[in-house]
């Protein structure tokens, strides 16, 4: 199974790169991947071509600076309380529709780069989540067709100030904080994966300690169910991606709550997609 990553080595071209044999290639100037342009979705529907790999370069992971799968998605759709045991931990009733909220792209970081916790408060959680990237122009789908919508998939940190969060009855505001939604670091295509990424384990673990732990297939709303009522709204555009929700054992609702600080570690692990790794940082003072 090939899966794809957005790197910038370092002789400084940012560019997309195939893993094959458990080896790191990069595949030359970047394929850029959003809304405007379609090569990127064909690179992970077709995998990389003979001339392409016959350019390909071997690259070294420690020494080179990973990119979000999507540049700047333009939009990043988030649902909540989508794992019934999450949604009892908060001392929520499971929805009857789902909990949608919007991410901002200023808020996204990549694999390895630190999640920062603000100025402004102590409260920062962890969220181990599916993200599906969108990738052609679908509005009204239907259950048949919604996952043909779906280029690929990748880990997701949806990192919530908590306190933030519950200060009105919009979470926008809480999810929201720069450099706290980690993406990454790498693409699967939908075709490698079982349909809708369903059954698949799913982990948080904080400084090595497992802190969430379940299945795909426990989501209340699938990712089909979820394109489907997405686009009875909306039209999804190639690159957009929608955060399917996290399962229980986020740091809040623990006794005492569990909240990540400057020094920890935070990595999100998702069967057959990967591993989304985090170092957690204080962010910097105002000059």
């Amino acid at each position: 199974m090939a899966r794809y990553a957005r790197v910038t080595p370092a002789d400084g071209v940012l560019q997309w790169a195939v893993e094959r044999h458990g080896e790191l290639w990069g595949l030359g100037a970047e394929v850029p991947a959003g809304a405007h342009d379609t090569a990127w979705q064909a690179l992970v529907a077709s995998g990389p071509g003979a001339a392409m790999l016959s350019r390909a370069t071997l690259l070294d992971p420690a020494r080179l600076r990973w990119e979000t799968p999507v540049a700047r998605p333009g939009k990043v759709i988030c649902l909540g309380l989508n794992y019934a045991a999450h949604a009892a931990e908060g001392g929520n009733a499971a929805p009857d529709y789902p909990s949608f909220f919007l991410r901002g792209a200023t808020s996204l970081i990549a694999h390895e780069a630190p999640l920062l916790r603000p100025r402004v408060s102590d409260k920062l959680d962890f969220e181990a989540e599916l993200a599906v990237v969108i990738g052609r122009r679908a509005r009204h789908l239907t259950p048949a067709q919604a996952l043909d919508a779906v280029a690929g998939y990748a880990c997701f940190n949806d990192g919530t100030l908590r306190d933030y969060q519950r200060r009105t009855a919009q979470w926008t505001i809480g999810k929201n904080f720069d450099g706290t939604g980690a993406f990454g670091p790498w693409l699967v295509p939908a075709s490698a994966l079982p349909p809708g990424a369903s059954g698949l384990r799913i982990e948080s673990r904080l400084n090595g300690g497992l802190m969430q732990s379940d299945r795909t297939d426990h989501m209340l709303v699938t990712v089909a169910q979820a394109l489907v009522l997405l686009s009875e709204a909306l039209t999804l555009e190639p690159g957009d991606v929608v955060a399917m929700g996290t399962p229980s054992g986020v740091g809040y609702a623990r006794n005492p709550p569990v909240w990540m600080k400057p020094g920890d570690r935070i990595e999100i692990e998702i069967e057959g997609v990967g591993l989304l790794s985090n170092p957690v940082a204080a962010e910097a003072a105002p000059e």
